[in-house]
């Protein structure tokens, strides 16, 4: 019988407690400087409280989601180093097109801004036709996992993309907002995914384009 791929790669997993002690220690030292210990410990705590409704293994999630959050908070401070514009895709489950969005966008703008996604209710775990639909463009999101959108995400997001969040958009005075109405992916075939994921790809072609960031063409080839 073949190991549970998250005990294998992450021993620590036996022991929550621990894997959070030695998380606050790593995000401590990561933004030294910028947030004290105390801040980076409740950040986490209230990571892995979030994450446990909708994960598993939340230990195992809380500190890349504390570590969103933290970058977030010092950008929205004006703490941070990168002084790039920073996107937040948003849709109901963070399962599918937010998803796809993000890798798109972390795909053709780089290092020159920030990405973000989340869900209003989110899902267990990523759609896995999202993932294979997504894999035939060159994007790898299989590592990707669903989260809550929070208030810090919306704070330092310059600009805030609904793809179908419903009553619950998170608008935010000052922000640019716009709103993608795209299907759903949860229940859709690879087909009908295939044709969302084109659509979203367009759309953030334009989008990086209207944030005057320079992708690098190789980074993606043209839209199929």
């Amino acid at each position: 019988m073949s190991e549970n791929p998250i005990s294998a790669a992450a021993p620590e997993s036996s022991d929550p407690q621990a894997v959070l002690e030695r998380s606050t220690a790593r995000l401590s030292e990561e933004f030294a400087g910028i947030f004290d210990a105390d801040t980076v410990e409740r950040m986490l705590t209230s990571s892995f409280e979030r994450l446990s409704a909708v994960s598993d293994h939340p230990q195992l999630l809380a500190e890349r989601f504390a570590r969103e959050r933290l970058t977030a908070s010092a950008k929205a401070e004006g703490r941070a180093t990168n002084t790039g514009p920073a996107v937040l895709f948003v849709c109901t489950h963070n399962a599918g097109r937010s998803q796809m969005a993000l890798g798109f966008f972390t795909q053709l703008a780089g290092d020159r801004a920030c990405g973000w996604s989340g869900g209003s209710a989110p899902d267990i775990a990523v759609n896995p036709l999202v993932v294979t639909a997504m894999a035939e463009r060159g994007i790898d999101i299989a590592a990707e996992f669903p989260k809550p959108w929070t208030d810090e995400l919306m704070r330092a997001a310059d600009v805030v993309i609904d793809m179908g969040c419903g009553d619950t958009d998170p608008i935010v005075s000052g922000h640019r907002f716009e709103q993608w109405p795209l299907p759903d992916p949860a229940g859709q075939g690879l087909d009908d995914i295939r044709t969302i994921r084109d659509d979203i790809e367009t759309r953030v072609r334009r989008l990086v384009a209207t944030l005057g960031l320079a992708a690098d063409p190789d980074s993606l080839g043209s839209p199929s």
